[in-house]
């Protein structure tokens, strides 16, 4: 079985947000830039509170920043 990858809009929505630098993102969600630099890059899994954090700052919901993309389907087991 494959492992599931989550993956993000992060940098497409810093820059549809007036080309918001990641310090200033890394400011406004309580992390440091280069965690805003890894999870750019796919690199690193957020907590959910960070990720509740980052989707607030663009008004967005959690599931229009993350996405998972793996083979398994994202659903519970019976």
């Amino acid at each position: 079985m494959a492992k599931d990858q989550l993956t993000n809009r992060i940098r497409r929505l810093r820059f549809d947000h007036g080309e918001m630098t990641q310090q200033a993102l890394a400011d406004r969600v309580g992390c440091t830039r280069q965690t805003i630099v890894l999870l750019e890059q796919s690199r690193y899994v957020p907590s959910l509170a960070l990720a509740m954090r980052i989707a607030g700052a663009f008004n967005a919901r959690v599931e229009d920043v993350f996405s998972l993309n793996g083979d398994a389907p994202n659903q519970l087991a019976p």
